[in-house]
Parts: structure tokens; C-alpha cells; sequence
């Protein structure tokens, strides 16, 4: 092995190991092999800067606009509100209420942690007070908030679009099926657990209930409407749809709840832009570490060994879900889809894999990383907002985990229950 693939490699996984955050361990890497190799020094923020100009990437701060001004504007506590009459008489009351209400502020704003801090902050201590440990209430707020990179529209999916050079608008509708999938599965979760522990249950929402939360949160409903379906009708791309979204929720923050002023702009601002830098900063030097890795030829010769060593279809996928969940379990999953997509793709295309139904089952591994232990990215935000240590969060998130491997296996090795709603 080459000084450059061994800096790629074992340098980059020494680095993370060691806690450094992903950009520096990546930007790193890459000036060592610059350094080592003798490479112009031009390259890296050249490199770099050609990552981060795709139209599509602006869908990202926008999306995370969008959340921070939903959730500011008391969007997110009315669809909440929306959430709770329909669905608090069943068995595990507050908890399906949290799955329904992440479901539908996640088809507004695309961001897994945006959806966990925007739900986690009125259901978490809801939960609590209404009796459930605040250990489950977090792990359900954290699973719920993952179902986000899977229900369109998807910052996630429009990283693995760019990336895999794929339409946007068909990867979206590849996550429906399995997103949906996966919120049955975390409400048949809450049932079974409330039938254990023997929850009682709440009286059913009367029609005047029901009417006076639709009244109140219709305006917070007409989001998904509006941006779904400005998408599908060919009105606007998903990255024009992200700029709907906040447009959206400032006409409905001033004009309709008047709960936003200009006061609230600044910071609303500057929260979106911290975390859309962070992904950015990723992409941009996850770009950088690809263009190495293509160069040393790491990826082909690894898709050749699989080639040579993986006959079998099944095989080569269970090989590939094991490895990019391992690998999304102590790595941030931005990092992982930019770093890594190139030698997946090449992979998939090696066994005549569809580019769609492959898109939707990494972005299945993609979700699933963000909510497992010991660094998904919402899992730390969930104990941010429950203010618990990560191994409570992390041992009652575990069953949640579980199943959504389950649903994983599904979307691997069905391909036309992912690709049910493409034409």
C-alpha cells in the first residue's frame, strides 16, 4: 500500500478514532497526501470549491432555514397539536403523536435534526410528564426525527443526487415506501410497549377538538402541500422548493400567527447557517478526499475485489449494508456519502444494481446512522435536549435501531417496494 492510501485509510481512521471533528480529520488527510506526494497545493481548495458548486447543494441551507423558522414560529407545536387528536386514543398516546407530528414537520424541512429539536423540545418533556422514562421519550423522539432523510423532500437524498448524478425528484419518491414503512413499525413499537406496561389510554379527540386543531394548524399543514407538491407538478426543482418552504413559514410567522418579528430574524439566521456551514464544510473537503481516493484508485480496485471475491447479488448488498452501517455508526454520514459514494456506485453499477433503488437503500443507511450509537448525529441532539448521558438514550434507542434494520433488509432485497411510486 502506497504513503497516500495509507494516510487515506489508516490516517483518516486514526484520526476520528482520536475524536477530532470529521472536516479536520478529512482536511487533514488531504494536505498530508498533498504534502507527501508532491501535489500542487492549488488543488485542495480548488477541489473543494467545485464540491460545493452544485445548484442542488442550496437546498440545504434553505431546508434548514425553513426548520428553524417553523419551529420559531410555532409551526412545529401546531402540528403537534394537529398530530394529537388523531392519533392520542390509541395505545402509547404521546408516543404516536411524536411519530405522526415528526412525519409531517420532516415534509417540510428535509433535516433529520432539525425535525429531532423541533418535535424534541415539546414532545420529550409532554412524554415525560405523561409518565413515560425520559430515556424512551428522547430514543422515540430521536428514531421519529430519522425518518426525515426518507420522507421527501430530503437533504440527504439531494446530497446522494449531485453525488450519484441521479434525478432528485425519483430518488425523493424512492424514500416514501420505506419512510413510511418505518413509521408503522416505530407506532406498532409504541402500542406493543404501552400493551406491556399497561399505559392507560386517552379519551378520543371530539369532532369540535379535531376541527379547532385543523383551523389552527392548517396553515402549518399547507407546507407539505405547497412544497411536495410544487415539486411533483413540475412548478419548481427540489432546490426552488427549499426557498418555497421558508417563504412559506415567514408569510405564515408574521402575517397569519404574527409570532415572528425582525427581532427573531438574527438568531432564527444564524442557527440554520452554523449547521448548514458544518455540512458544507463536509462536503466541500469530503470532495478533496474523494478526488485522492479516485486517484489512488482505491475504489475500483476495491469493486474489483468484490467482483473477483462476491459472486452472489444478495451477498454483495448484505457486504455493503453491513459495512456502511458500521461505518455510519462511528462516522457522519455526509462524510461517508461523499467520501465513499463514488466506490459504492461503482460497486452497484458492477452488479447491475438499479441507481435509484440503490440511492434509496443508502439513504436507508443513512438514517439509520444518525439515530445509532455511539455518534449519531440526532442521537447527540436528542441527549442534548433531554440533557441524559448517551448510554440511557443509547440502550432504550437500540429495539428502534433494530427494526429499522429490519426495514432495511426490506428495501435491499425488494427492489419495487422502494421504487413502487416511480414511473
Amino acid at each position: 500500500m502506497s504513503s497516500t492510501s495509507l494516510i487515506l485509510t489508516a490516517g483518516f481512521g486514526i484520526l476520528a478514532l482520536l475524536g477530532l471533528p470529521f472536516a479536520f480529520a478529512i482536511g487533514i488527510c488531504v494536505l498530508l497526501v498533498i504534502l507527501v506526494s508532491g501535489i500542487e497545493p492549488m488543488l485542495l481548495p480548488q477541489t473543494m470549491l467545485a464540491g460545493t458548486q452544485s445548484f442542488s447543494l442550496l437546498a440545504i441551507p434553505f431546508f434548514m432555514l425553513a426548520g428553524e423558522l417553523m419551529s420559531a414560529s410555532g409551526l412545529s407545536r401546531r402540528l403537534v397539536r394537529v398530530a394529537d387528536v388523531f392519533v392520542r386514543h390509541l395505545p402509547g398516546d404521546l408516543g404516536h403523536v411524536t411519530v405522526v407530528a415528526a412525519l409531517i414537520f420532516a415534509a417540510i424541512s428535509g433535516s433529520a435534526p432539525a425535525t429531532v429539536a423541533a418535535i424534541g423540545v415539546i414532545m420529550i418533556p409532554a412524554m415525560v410528564e405523561r409518565g413515560y422514562s425520559k430515556a424512551y421519550a428522547t430514543a422515540l423522539t430521536v428514531a421519529s426525527g430519522v425518518l426525515a432523510p426518507l420522507i421527501p423532500p430530503s437533504i440527504a437524498f439531494v446530497i446522494w443526487g449531485v453525488i450519484a448524478e441521479q434525478s432528485i425528484s425519483k430518488l425523493f419518491l424512492s424514500g416514501v415506501m420505506p419512510g413510511l414503512l418505518m413509521a408503522v413499525g416505530l407506532m406498532g413499537m409504541v402500542t406493543w410497549n404501552a400493551i406491556r406496561t399497561g399505559r392507560p389510554r386517552q379519551q378520543r379527540a371530539s369532532p369540535k377538538e379535531i376541527l379547532q386543531a385543523l383551523r389552527e394548524g392548517i396553515w402549518a399543514l399547507l407546507g407539505p402541500v405547497i412544497v411536495l407538491g410544487g415539486i411533483y407538478a413540475g412548478a419548481f426543482t427540489p432546490t426552488e422548493a427549499a426557498v418555497v418552504a421558508c417563504v412559506h413559514a415567514l408569510f405564515v410567522g408574521f402575517f397569519i400567527y404574527r409570532s415572528l418579528n425582525l427581532k427573531n430574524l438574527p438568531g432564527i439566521i444564524a442557527r440554520a447557517m452554523s449547521v448548514s456551514a458544518m455540512i458544507m464544510a463536509i462536503v466541500a473537503v469530503s470532495t478533496g478526499f474523494g478526488f485522492l481516493v479516485a486517484q489512488e484508485q482505491i475504489a475500483m480496485n476495491l469493486a474489483q475485489w468484490l467482483g473477483d471475491n462476491i459472486q452472489n447479488h444478495w451477498l454483495m448488498l448484505a457486504a455493503l449494508n453491513l459495512s456502511f452501517f458500521l461505518l455510519a455508526a462511528v462516522m457522519d454520514e455526509v462524510a461517508i456519502m461523499v467520501i465513499f459514494g463514488p466506490m459504492l456506485i461503482a460497486i452497484a453499477n458492477q452488479f447491475g444494481v438499479d441507481p435509484i433503488h440503490f440511492g434509496s437503500i443508502i439513504v436507508t443507511n443513512v438514517a439509520i446512522g444518525m439515530a445509532s450509537p455511539p455518534v449519531g448525529y440526532c442521537l447527540f441532539v436528542g441527549i442534548a435536549l433531554s440533557g441524559l448521558k448517551l448510554w440511557p438514550v443509547a440502550r432504550a434507542i437500540l429495539p428502534f435501531v433494530i427494526m429499522m434494520l429490519v426495514v432495511l433488509m426490506i428495501v435491499t432485497y425488494v427492489p419495487g417496494f422502494s421504487l413502487a411510486l416511480i414511473d
